[in-house]
């Protein structure tokens, strides 16, 4: 069997990271040839193992709502006739939209929907009102044509609240749920790394700094706890456009000695097993992958509901999801952890044995026989 996996580029984020452990994952199978295409150079991780699987073909398509439409995909359509592939998985919209502006009906094509694709969103009356949402109209009935023309599609929605959203804005193609997963054994404590003895309780968040990840809410649980006597500090993993908006939130509460921003990482389990709770703050998580790894890492989970991140956690046992974004709530779970060495120890014990359900190896077989159905 032949498998393509399709993705704009390697940057930081949990579409690329996931890409590349399932391309890892399937070049071990027998009676698998994989591929993956980027359509840029632009990769942050380790990936020198399966290099040799990775092709990168400078393609792009650019709709138009009155001009004429751009596209760049000869090499990828030389590609395709070339590799001959049984399955073409993409992943994140512009992969959607570049790849299926191709034609090649004999694979069977697979839609990764990490997140609720906006472009895929209903008609309203608003939306003729707004260029935006009317350019994302237009693509949408491109995207639908196109599939169409190649052999349909099958979307996988990575979780409940991804699939519901999909399910609402079409129904000529199936939608199959199927959670995304980690490279498990990468994130679970050795037996010789002793967590240091620290005099404090050391929380941890891994995200982008973008406004959806709600980071300064994180400054304001930390305030909370200090003024409630609890020594704590927080270290956040990540960069991005609000980390300077976030400092200064830690300034203007005046927590900036006990938060740490250490950019982005290459070993970010080695930060996890050296900490005790993880914290998520995310107004909205289509599933939330770092709170796997952080399972597996044996830490308890707290988290703001994101919505897709629902089907991680359960309540009390690995985890708490806070419905409110209130920080006197997220305060109280910390603080029950701390108070409660046994919970404490139940919980990451739970989330260990819960994280183990999302390895990518039981992942990839799922995958394999969702091609051959």
């Amino acid at each position: 069997m032949k498998i393509l996996h399709i993705i704009p580029n390697l940057r930081k984020g949990g579409a690329e990271r996931l890409v590349t452990d399932i391309v890892r994952e399937l070049a071990t199978r027998e009676s698998v040839e994989v591929r993956m295409v980027l359509f840029r150079d632009e990769i942050v991780y380790d990936i020198q193992d399966i290099r040799h699987l990775v092709h990168i073909i400078p393609a792009s398509v650019h709709l138009s709502l009155w001009r004429k439409n751009k596209f760049q995909i000869d090499t990828l359509q030389q590609f395709l006739e070339d590799f001959q592939p049984d399955i073409i998985h993409t992943h994140l919209f512009e992969a959607e939209i570049v790849s299926r502006s191709c034609i090649y009906p004999k694979a069977k094509w697979y839609s990764h929907v990490h997140d609720n694709m906006s472009q895929l969103a209903n008609f309203r009356f608003s939306s003729i009102l707004s260029k935006d949402k009317y350019l994302r109209l237009f693509e949408k009935k491109y995207l639908l044509k196109r599939y169409k023309i190649n052999n349909g599609s099958q979307f996988v929605a990575i979780s409940k609240h991804t699939a519901s959203y999909i399910k609402s804005t079409q129904n000529k193609f199936p939608v199959i749920l199927q959670h995304n997963a980690i490279n498990f054994c990468r994130f679970v404590r050795p037996e010789n790394h002793l967590k240091p003895k620290n005099d404090f309780i050391k929380i941890i968040n891994v995200g982008s700094f973008v406004p959806k990840k709600n980071q300064s809410f994180l400054v304001k649980v930390v305030s909370n706890l200090k003024e409630r006597g609890f020594k704590t500090k927080l270290y956040f993993l990540g960069d991005g456009p609000t980390r300077h908006e976030v400092s200064e939130k830690a300034i203007q509460f005046g927590v900036m000695d006990s938060c740490f921003f250490e950019g982005n990482v290459d070993n970010v389990e080695k930060h996890l097993w050296d900490s005790d709770i993880y914290v998520h703050s995310a107004k909205y998580e289509p599933l939330g992958l770092v709170l796997l790894e952080a399972m597996a890492a044996g830490l308890p989970v707290i988290t703001l509901d994101g919505g897709g991140n629902r089907d991680l956690i359960e309540e009390g046992k690995n985890g708490f999801l806070i419905e409110e974004a209130n920080p006197d709530l997220f305060v109280e779970k910390i603080m029950f952890l701390i108070k409660n060495k046994s919970a404490y120890q139940a919980v990451s014990t739970n989330a260990n044995e819960f994280a183990k359900n999302y390895d990518i190896k039981s992942y990839v077989d799922k995958l394999l026989k969702l091609y051959q159905a």
